[in-house]
């Protein structure tokens, strides 16, 4: 089983899809405690996967590191102009993607606790949920692109019902708004697969003597399995409108997981969609799905186009300084503590774009980390504010006031949560940010980027710092105070299943926070193969 294990990851979601779609006369209760039980056995697998990786494989070059690797051809159609279309079911996890894997299995858990009051055609929504949680493990262990770009588009339909259906008031023009960004994302990198698998063929084959074009992402990544004289082969000479198609190509890619990560200027979905889907979707589109973005970047345009990463590495930079400072003060400006939030992911994420740009093992291991802690924070920081408008229905910060003397359990979790946020010591996303402002000030003294970059990062904690005390100055202390009588009476703290939602993450916060060769050791050959991969795939 364990060689099979992220096959079993992948599909074990699905099974409960069909349990639950032949299961026809299953409640609401039924169909929660289906989806509990699928994720608590998806949490199980995730642990098996952690304890049986190894941590060092002796890997000398990048694609040695995967592990739990399985390859199948999948299926094959003869072209005329291309030989064979093969298409694998290739997949495997290394240090980057186990623990955004062991993040998601951690998620699913804990959001089917915070959906358990959905009674609202609840069979619909928990099979929606699994088909999501499963493209999404599926995107960070695929390894041919073809598969990866199959997992990455499966996403999209799940979200857009799930807000379109289960939203607030707005829930249409958001789920729209998603589906769109989104969807234009996904044809720019559809554009520079076709491309890629035009140039590229699989130098195992072409070593027997057949030349198969392949979309494998290890072999992507290797200059030798480029066609000399393709569109997209290293030194091809491809122009347009005097732009080397290599980086045109680096550029689609990042502009189209740019907008799912999402950074300025392609970020305006994100606020619509966080306010409008229900508390469980906030929590997975702001832990994993952006998570994706990211990913996406590290795993495919950086691995296949050093040369342009490196390129263009203080554009990639400076757009994540702007991002932080842009997301960062519209949090500030914002009456609604759930697009606060929301903004404050868009101010978070500038910091994977500035760790990516640092290319210093110190600054990728920064960006792993990153999403890793954003994930474990931003989800308890939409489950808090699910909590308070679950009791009252209202999330402006300008109705409450004092609340601290009535939710004392609650405002313990919201202050954990806001602290280690704003990269408070000894909570993950201190150790995170800080990586990742190291890798920014080498990168700056190399001169491969300003060092002004650091500069203007490090300004965009102070930032964070500002919006999120005042926002506990004005909602949790001072004299007890809300807009409405009526919802003194609902203004009650956590329950038994709202602390089973939040101890798990205040736990992990506070554990990496302090013992970060946890998660910094296993990926620690990864990231060095990573970036010695960029520097010597420079011309």
């Amino acid at each position: 089983m364990i060689e099979h294990l992220l096959s079993w990851m992948i599909f074990w979601p699905l099974v409960g899809v069909v349990v639950l779609m032949l299961w026809k006369g299953a409640g609401y209760k039924t169909t929660r405690l289906v989806t509990l039980i699928f994720g608590l056995v998806e949490s199980f697998l995730a642990m098996l996967l952690v304890l049986n990786f190894h941590s060092e494989t002796g890997a000398v070059a990048y694609g040695e590191q995967f592990q739990f690797v399985q390859k199948i051809e999948w299926f094959s159609i003869k072209l005329p102009s291309f030989g064979q279309f093969l298409v694998s079911y290739h997949v495997g996890v290394d240090g980057i993607s186990i623990w955004l894997v062991v993040l998601t299995a951690l998620i699913m858990v804990i959001g089917t606790l915070a959906s358990w009051h959905y009674r609202q055609q609840s069979r619909g929504y928990h099979i929606l949920y699994l088909v999501l949680i499963s493209s999404i493990i599926g995107c960070f262990v695929a390894m041919d692109l073809f598969l990866f770009y199959l997992f990455f588009e499966l996403m999209l339909l799940p979200m857009f019902f799930l807000i379109g259906m289960w939203g607030g008031p707005n829930r249409s023009y958001a789920s729209i708004k998603f589906f769109i960004y989104t969807l234009v994302g996904s044809l720019l990198i559809l554009i520079v697969m076709i491309g890629l698998y035009i140039s590229t063929i699989d130098p195992i084959m072409l070593a027997e003597g057949i030349t198969q074009h392949s979309f494998d992402l290890l072999a992507m990544s290797s200059q030798l399995a480029f066609l000399d004289g393709s569109i997209l082969s290293p030194g091809s000479g491809y122009e347009l409108f005097d732009v080397p198609m290599r980086s045109l190509a680096f550029i689609l890619l990042i502009v189209g997981f740019a907008i799912k990560l999402p950074i300025v200027p392609f970020h305006t979905w994100l606020p619509d969609a966080h306010v409008e889907a229900p508390t469980a979707i906030s929590v997975i589109l702001a832990a994993l799905l952006l998570k994706v973005g990211g990913y996406g970047m590290m795993r495919i345009a950086y691995m296949i186009f050093p040369e342009a990463a490196i390129d263009y590495a203080s554009w990639i930079a400076a757009i994540g300084v702007i991002s932080i400072l842009y997301g960062g003060l519209n949090a500030m400006a914002q009456r609604d503590i759930k697009r606060l939030v929301a903004y404050s992911s868009v101010s978070h994420m500038g910091f994977v774009m500035v760790g990516l740009a640092a290319m210093t093992t110190e600054g990728e291991m920064g960006v792993v980390f990153h999403m890793l802690s954003h994930g474990l924070i931003s989800a308890g920081l939409f489950l808090a504010v699910g909590v308070i408008y679950d009791r009252t229905h209202n999330r402006l910060i300008e109705n409450f006031s004092g609340l601290a003397h009535r939710l004392p359990g609650y405002t313990f979790v919201v202050v954990v949560l806001f602290f280690a946020s704003l990269g408070l010591p000894g909570m993950s996303g201190f150790v995170g940010e800080l990586l990742i402002l190291i890798g920014a000030f080498q990168a700056g003294t190399s001169g491969s980027v300003s060092i002004a970059i650091g500069l203007l990062a490090t300004l965009g904690i102070i930032v964070s710092a500002i919006y999120y005390l005042w926002t506990l100055q004005r909602m949790f202390f001072g004299k007890y105070w809300v807009r409405e009588e009526s919802w003194s009476a609902k203004i009650v703290d956590l329950s038994f299943r709202e602390w089973l939602m939040f101890l798990p993450l205040i736990f992990l916060i506070i554990l990496f926070g302090v013992v970060p060769s946890i998660i910094l050791d296993p990926m620690n050959e990864t990231i060095q193969l990573f970036v010695n991969h960029l520097a010597n795939n420079h011309p």
